[in-house]
């Protein structure tokens, strides 16, 4: 909490250094082109970089691939990196009023801290070394604005990323200087007293020096009145939350580069309030509550040697923090209650480094050779009430450390049909050893066709969280003999270009998962704990249309079927909608002036911890934007949730509640200026 002035520092710093570097602010490039102006085509060439960890057209990338464009997220009024993933097929999005939670392939277990998907943001790496979690909502790294475009590589990846590519990996392409040649602010303002604010400056200089750094504010006071009907009681404020939704953050981002070399960092700190007094807290008290933070340093360096060598080097550090205020009732009687603030509180620093080399062979290979090293060299959690004296129920300290080569060939057998195959070894000091492949034969029958043949297998290792966390026999024991969990992943890709502006998609897909690290209550004591459970299955059928026209006309609609199953029960697996259903549409209401993105989601009933359902429910979202109200300003307005539907998410083991309520109706208005 003590860095946050660090945001307003780094862009009064750096702004001025920047400018001196760049030399003749009149010397500018090309402006990106207008957000109206991207075809299908266009949207089709954009080159995909994660599958591979190499630059190739989708249609080659040995997974089923989206991209999500700058230009879509002002379009559709997207605020957080979990409003972009919600609106892909295959995903669905938890929020428990304290994060936000992915699903994809009709899979999100209970206590799952998004540990299945690899974040990355330009190729870095962004799952912490505690939890392996990523953040996807308000405390995400990037202000969506810094964003140029963002990969959803769907199917296992741990043949070139290792663990936590578990389902896919989501590569975030941030902006460079070129996208800006200036200042810009930004100023937005939304339902429950929400404000935010950014300052970005960006440059590419005649010397090839660009960059860019910013700065953004973020407060929200939420919904200052939460109904929760399970602590309806005169004792628990008959059920209500009162000013306890509150969510707060500050973030700062740069980046730096200068011919092969590109420096990068970011920073993050984000306090919530939690209403929903988890983990048996005391209801309406708006003391509870979690504050996580982010920063990593990435230099990294990227050449070409010629005769067609490619060498890609990386090393950065990082850290994260975690403290947890929860509010207990040491007397366990509300009406007299004898309140005592729990702290739990986590740090983690860790350092990293990649040697990627890359070989155009014989004219139809693409080799790809690669080394990595990670050192988790501090792993603390520590949780203790905050008494005199203190009260101190975990003080445990880890490191752990990982080393992993890989290798892959990108093989075109004959003109239409490529072989892509993959392998990777893995080495962790806390379990031993994993070696995963992946396999994809991808042909082109036809012109605008591709039918892709997709296999891989994938892992993900236990963190130090599931493995070491207990609170001294209050509500959670330590799990330390916990496995890894292993996924394999058949997949039917058919790409099909319909005329020259739609384009269809259909997938078909079967995966099982062994050992599955499961988060539930030990019946012997009643304690949540981790455990590897036997295996899980599915099956699932993804169709998806999109198309764009000139003039700023564009849909896309996808239907998902998915079947997720415990193994050895035959059981439907909590939170796992059975059907998802997805239909945007872009239109121009006044030409080049003022444009219309509205989006329609559909999530099917899904079973809740308790064995009970939720209810299906319809989202609709309308956003208006005009990318130039004068020369230099955009302003926008969105609705959320347009037809004020009641509905809410599966609750994981901590609640009381089965079912945590949603947001109704929202809006925001936003303003961009450049300068």
């Amino acid at each position: 909490m003590k860095n946050r002035p660090f945001a307003g520092r780094l862009v009064t710093a750096l702004a001025p250094l920047l400018l001196a570097l760049w030399g003749n602010p009149e010397a500018v490039t090309p402006a990106p082109p207008p957000v109206d102006s991207i075809s299908l085509e266009e949207l089709m060439n954009i080159p995909v970089y994660g599958a591979s960890k190499y630059d190739q057209k989708v249609t080659e990338a040995p997974s089923s691939v989206t991209i999500v464009t700058s230009r879509d997220i002002v379009r559709y009024g997207y605020r957080t990196l979990a409003d972009i993933i919600r609106a892909q097929r295959e995903f669905y999005v938890n929020y428990d009023r304290n994060y936000h939670y992915m699903g994809i392939r009709g899979f999100l277990r209970p206590g799952d801290y998004n540990l299945r998907v690899l974040l990355l943001i330009d190729g870095h790496r962004t799952n912490d070394a505690v939890y392996d979690s990523v953040f996807i909502g308000t405390a995400f790294f990037l202000d969506v604005d810094l964003i140029d475009r963002v990969e959803f590589i769907r199917g296992p990846g741990s043949s070139l990323y290792g663990s936590n590519a578990f389902f896919g990996v989501i590569n975030v392409i941030t902006k460079t200087g070129k996208n800006y040649q200036g200042a810009e602010l930004s100023g937005e303002a939304g339902s429950f007293g929400t404000y935010k604010a950014r300052a970005t400056y960006g440059k590419r200089g005649e010397s090839g020096i660009q960059g860019v750094v910013s700065g953004t504010w973020y407060d929200s006071k939420g919904d200052d009145r939460l109904f929760f009907k399970e602590f309806d009681d005169p004792a628990t404020n008959n059920g209500i939350a009162e000013n306890a939704d509150g969510d707060k953050f500050y973030s700062a981002f740069a980046n730096l580069s200068w011919r092969d070399f590109t420096l990068q960092g970011a920073w993050v700190d984000r306090t919530k309030q939690i209403p929903t007094a988890p983990w048996d807290t005391f209801f309406n008290d708006n003391r509870t509550q979690t504050t996580d933070g982010m920063a990593y340093v990435d230099l990294k360096y990227d050449a070409y040697f010629g005769r067609g060598w490619n060498l890609t080097a990386r090393a950065n550090y990082n850290y994260y923090w975690y403290y947890g205020d929860y509010v207990y009732d040491f007397n366990a009687d509300p009406l007299n209650p004898s309140l005592v603030v729990n702290r739990d509180k986590t740090w983690a620093n860790w350092v990293g480094a990649e040697l990627t080399m890359r070989k155009r062979a014989w004219e139809t290979h693409m080799l790809t050779f690669g080394a990595e090293y990670r050192n988790n060299y501090r792993q603390d959690q520590m949780n203790f009430d905050d008494t005199d004296p203190r009260a101190v129920y975990m003080d445990e300290k880890q490191n752990s450390y990982l080393w992993a080569f890989y290798l892959q060939d990108d093989f075109e057998i004959f003109k239409g049909l490529k072989l892509n195959a993959g392998l990777r070894h893995d080495h962790y000091s806390t379990f031993g050893a994993t070696t995963n492949p992946r396999i994809a034969l991808i042909a082109s029958p036809r012109q605008g066709s591709t039918l892709k043949f997709l296999y891989g297998q994938a892992f993900r290792a236990p963190s130090a969280y599931e493995l070491y966390y207990n609170d001294g026999g209050r509500t959670q024991k330590a799990s330390p003999d916990l496995n890894p969990e292993t996924i394999k992943t058949y997949e039917l890709v058919y790409e099909q270009s319909l005329g020259g502006n739609v384009r269809g998609t259909a997938t078909g897909y079967y995966y099982k998962i062994k050992d599955l690290i499961n988060f539930g209550i030990d019946p012997a004591d009643g304690l949540l704990v981790f455990e590897n459970l036997n295996s899980v299955k599915a099956h699932g059928v993804t169709m998806e249309l999109e198309g764009r026209w000139e003039g700023g006309f564009e849909g896309r609609a996808s239907y998902t079927y998915q079947k997720t199953e415990d193994d050895m029960t035959g059981q439907e697996l909590e939170n796992s909608p059975r059907i998802l259903a997805k239909f945007n549409l872009g239109a121009p209401v006044i030409k080049e002036k003022l444009f219309a993105g509205a989006e329609v989601q559909y999530t099917s009933s899904r079973k809740t911890v308790q064995g009970n359902r939720t209810n299906g429910f319809w989202l609709t979202n309308l956003t208006l934007s005009t990318p130039r109200l004068w020369e230099r300003v955009a302003l926008s307005a969105s609705v959320y949730n347009l037809f004020d539907r009641g509905y809410g998410d599966p609750a994981s083991t901590e609640h009381l509640q089965d079912v945590i309520i949603q947001d109704g109706r929202t809006f925001r208005v936003k303003v961009t200026a450049s300068f």
